[in-house]
């Protein structure tokens, strides 16, 4: 399954909104975002069904990509374009439940990193590396791995989205010429869809940079 284009995925987390989701997701989809993921995981998973078709019937208008982060049986319930599963997850499973047209991620820190991509071969389309840089929305996470992290982890089998502190263009810059097929966002995006626009312009095709070697 292709990344969805732009290859700019963010990540929900409403306590840090100031609207509900739901009108969160149509600014960030006007905003020309076209893949979210519902995390979210303290809801019971009635309260996540629900407000998981809600962000889905936003995304429909704009072509937008919705995924879930945490159960594959729940994104199926809810008629998801696919799961982010955490680093222990099973793609497998998630793949013979959501079928072959669905977007199935994995979660990778550098310490675990050889197995979730052992794990996801053949069945995972990407993998989320983090943390790349500090991040106000998950503060303690580390060490930080930087451009030079990232890039240690491109080429091994599976797309890399750089995740943690990618809040100015410049970052998303550094973590293209580093390897990474995109870059994923939670806090600058729940706080200010409309900021994410220097970093959607910096993903398009023509700034893309060659990954540096080494």
């Amino acid at each position: 399954m292709p990344l969805p284009d732009p290859p700019l995925l963010v990540i929900t987390d409403r306590r840090l909104a100031e609207q509900p989701l739901p009108q969160v997701a149509e600014c960030l989809f006007a905003c020309g975002v076209r893949w979210l993921s519902l995390r979210d995981k303290d809801l019971p998973d009635a309260e996540r069904l629900e407000l998981a078709r809600a962000l889905m019937v936003r995304a429909r208008p704009w072509g937008a990509c919705v995924t879930l982060h945490g159960d594959p049986a729940l994104a199926a319930a809810a008629g998801l374009d696919g799961v982010h599963l955490p680093s222990g997850g099973d793609p497998a499973a998630a793949r013979a439940l959501l079928g072959p047209g669905a977007l199935i991620g994995l979660s990778l820190h550098d310490s675990e990193g050889a197995d979730v991509m052992e794990s996801g071969r053949g069945q995972a389309d990407y993998v989320t590396l983090s943390p790349v840089f500090p991040s106000a929305s998950k503060p303690g996470y580390g060490p930080c791995l930087g451009a030079a992290g990232l890039r240690t982890w491109v080429g091994r089998g599976m797309p890399v989205i750089g995740l943690g502190g990618i809040d100015h263009a410049g970052r998303v810059a550094e973590c293209r010429a580093a390897g990474a097929a995109g870059v994923a966002v939670m806090g600058l995006a729940m706080r200010d869809p409309q900021a994410l626009a220097p970093l959607l312009d910096a993903l398009a095709p023509d700034k893309a940079a060659v990954p540096s070697s080494g």
